[in-house]
Formats: C-alpha cells, sequence, structure tokens
C-alpha cells in the first residue's frame, strides 16, 4: 500500500506551517504511522527543529537534479522506530532555479519520491515547504495527494487562503495533478481571549464547515521556544497545551485518512 502525501502549505510566513510539519509527524509516529518528513525549505527550520545538523548533501538537491535516490536521504528521527526525515540544506534555494529549466518542471518532486511512496516504509509522508508559492512549493501540491493548510488566527491570514486555493484548482485543470485535495484546514495561535480569534475561526468555519479541523493550536511561547532547542513539543514539553493540541490533531488526521489501516 504506497503512502499518503500530505503538503503543509501556505505563501504566508509566520502561520506555524513548520511546527506544525514537525509535531504533527512527531505526534503521528507516536501513534505508530510510520512517518517521513520531508524539508523542502532551503531554511532548513524543519530539520534544525527536529536536532539535526544542516549537512551537504543530505537534502532532495541531488535527488531532484537526477542524481541518487531519495530513499538514500532517509533518516531516522531520534529513538523512534516511526519517524523519519530528508532534511533539507542551503543548496535547496538553487532547485528553485534549475527545476524551471526542465521540461515538465512541476513534476520533478512527484517523480523523485515516488520511490517513497511505493517503498511500503511510510504510511505518511509530509511536505514542509517554503513560505512563498515558489516553484518548489508548486512541486509539493503536484506531488501531494493533500494540502493542509495552516491558517493563523487573524483576518490577514485569510487573505492568502484564496489565493493558494486558486492555485490548486489552476493545477487541477492544467492536469498536473487532478487528485488533489484540500485535507483540511487548520487553526493555529488560536487565543481564547480574544473576540478576533473566535470570530475568524467562525468565519472559515462557516465557508469551510466540515474541512476545518476540530481541533485548533493555541498560542503558545513554549511550542514557540521548542525547536530553538532541537526539539518537538513532545519533546520539550510533553505535558503543555501545545503538545495536547497536536495529539488531538494527530488523532483527527489519522481517522480522517484512514492511516495505517491495513
Amino acid at each position: 500500500m504506497s503512502a499518503t502525501v500530505f503538503t503543509i502549505a501556505n505563501q504566508k510566513g509566520g502561520v506555524g506551517k513548520t511546527t506544525t510539519a514537525i509535531n504533527l509527524s512527531y505526534a503521528m509516529a507516536e501513534q505508530g504511522i510510520r512517518t517521513l518528513l520531508v524539508d523542502l525549505d532551503p531554511q532548513a527550520n524543519a530539520t534544525s527543529g527536529l536536532g539535526l545538523e544542516k549537512s551537504e548533501g543530505g537534502s532532495l538537491y541531488g535527488p531532484l537534479c537526477g542524481e541518487g535516490s531519495a530513499l538514500e536521504k532517509v533518516q531516522p528521527v531520534g529513538a523512534s522506530d516511526c519517524l523519519f526525515v530528508i532534511p533539507s540544506e542551503v543548496d535547496m534555494a538553487a532547485i528553485e532555479i534549475e527545476l524551471v529549466q526542465r521540461d515538465n518542471y512541476l513534476i520533478q518532486l512527484r517523480e523523485c519520491l515516488q520511490p517513497l511512496r511505493e517503498s511500503g516504509d511510510f504510511d505518511a509522508i509530509i511536505l514542509d515547504c517554503p513560505p512563498a508559492l515558489g516553484m518548489l512549493s508548486m512541486n509539493s501540491l503536484a506531488a501531494a495527494d493533500y494540502l493542509l493548510i495552516a491558517l493563523q488566527c487573524e483576518y490577514l491570514a485569510m487573505e492568502g487562503l484564496g489565493q493558494i486555493l486558486k492555485v490548486v484548482e489552476k493545477l487541477r485543470e492544467a492536469g498536473v495533478n487532478d487528485g488533489l485535495e484540500l485535507g483540511g484546514i487548520l487553526m493555529t495561535m488560536f487565543d481564547q481571549r480574544t473576540n478576533l480569534a473566535h470570530q475568524v475561526v467562525g468565519e472559515v468555519r462557516n465557508h469551510f464547515d466540515e474541512l476545518v479541523f476540530r481541533n485548533m493550536i493555541p498560542r503558545s511561547i513554549r511550542l514557540s521556544e521548542a525547536p530553538s532547542f532541537g526539539q518537538s513539543i513532545f519533546e520539550y514539553d510533553p505535558h503543555s497545551s501545545g503538545a495536547n493540541a497536536y495529539r488531538y490533531l494527530a488523532d483527527e488526521i489519522i481517522q480522517r485518512f484512514t492511516l495505517g489501516a491495513s
């Protein structure tokens, strides 16, 4: 059974996208879902947030250029039997330029990931994208089964939501990835003390109904601190509200997409 591929994308930075990639991957692995996190961001924040060093030749740059296989880049994370990562490095910045010069430039990542999907080693592959709708993000959308959107609980964040959904529709219409679906919208940095946060959540739920995940990620200092120690929230503060929120989110995603089912 091939792995389900999720891309966590949003052209706006600072919305909790990489925080979600790290902690959702960790939470799913804790529940026995064999999860591979692929860091596509040249800034490599997901890589360092899991305590891994950026190492030359460790990213998907080589395989995307036709040198070697993506399978060779997979690394286990910590003591977990179920969490793996393909790290990023600064070389990934160059791939944005190089991909444009290729034929079928939008499907290069899909072809690169195909051996991973079909290997039988993973139940889920999570792609963490740069905070822009550039070539890497477009490739991730072309490679994914589902798009997960991290959306900060503020009105300015909602403006970008329509933009990324238009891109998804164009990719479908062009036949680049007609199977791509919006898997869900995750409300992040939710502050239950403010009327604004409740209003934004209400408006998004009115428009997208059940596509909005029930579980929201709270605004949390502990979530912000954890990556600077090279740790997920489950290692840094496993009993915090942020850790609990990502556990509940992992439960919801595992059930929604029947991950790990034989």
